[in-house]
């Protein structure tokens, strides 16, 4: 019996220690999963927030290409890639005032339509565009520019200087005249200053073109 209780005592104790043995590894075990769980979650989450990352990066490249392509050109590349403009561009061209007005300027350009060109008495248009005549096409080319961008809402009535010398005369109320021709579209946008198109080609008190 002695012998049986002390067997049984020592299986017992040997069972206990055993288990506590093994409770040292259970807990290094459990440990080790934790932390190669949190490893592959801790990777996870790196790899998503790298992910937002470079997506919001390439929205934000995006919009940035975007606003730069809206950019609008100079008045000059403005006036030629809009309908409406092609006998001033032509006229711009043959009074050498193309780098002046893609210059840094601003400038604010009273713009007579191919339609206001149309309207000049027969003949003139073409003799303005004649060589000999370049200093007078200038005049009268000039005598629509304004120094500074003066959008339509800023526009007041009174006499304004142009790059010609001469003054032009501007009347806010029924719309916005310009020494009696009507802005018929304000405000095009350019990158050195802003186009309104008017019906009428503008002649300098410094220029008689009776006499071409």
């Amino acid at each position: 019996m002695n012998m049986a209780r002390t067997s049984q005592s020592e299986v017992q104790s040997k069972g206990m220690t055993a288990s506590r043995n093994l409770a040292p590894r259970k807990f290094a075990l459990r440990t080790s999963i934790a932390t190669a769980l949190g490893a592959v979650l801790l990777t996870t989450l790196l790899v998503a927030c790298s992910d937002d990352a470079a997506s919001d990066e390439d929205s934000i490249s995006t919009t940035t290409l975007g606003v730069v392509e809206n950019l609008p050109g100079d008045i000059v590349q403005v006036a030629s890639t809009t309908d409406g403009f092609a006998t001033l561009v032509q006229a711009v061209a043959a009074a050498g005032l193309v780098e002046t007005l893609q210059g840094t300027g601003p400038f604010t350009v009273f713009a007579p339509s191919d339609d206001a060109f149309a309207a000049l008495a027969d003949g003139l248009l073409d003799k303005l565009l004649l060589e000999e005549n370049r200093e007078i096409l200038v005049s009268i080319l000039t005598y629509h520019v304004v120094a500074g961008k003066v959008t339509s809402a800023e526009v007041a009535s009174g006499a304004a200087t142009t790059v010609e010398g001469s003054n032009i005369e501007l009347t806010v109320g029924n719309g916005i005249q310009v020494n009696g021709a009507n802005v018929v579209l304000a405000d095009v946008e350019a990158s050195n200053g802003v186009i309104h198109v008017i019906d009428q080609v503008l002649i300098p008190p410094t220029v008689d073109v009776s006499k071409l």
